[in-house]
């Protein structure tokens, strides 16, 4: 098996609906932009609230990918 390096990079989703929606469109939108998408982590979620009313879910992910000089 080849050896291979991986970068993980943090990043956080939104969505109106759901925190595993949220994660979804945090993955998602990474894999528009990067190749090799391999894990993803939930690391924190969160709510947005405003005048006492839940707005928004967000979840932090850590996501890796191949890494190619």
């Amino acid at each position: 098996m080849p050896q291979s390096t991986y970068k993980v990079i943090e990043l956080i989703g939104t969505s109106t609906k759901s925190w595993e929606e949220a994660a979804k469109s945090a993955v998602e939108r990474a894999g528009v932009h990067l190749r090799d998408l391999r894990v993803a982590e939930v690391v924190e979620q969160d709510l947005v609230i405003t005048d006492g009313k839940v707005e928004a879910y967000r979840t932090r992910v850590k996501v890796s990918f191949k890494y190619e000089a």
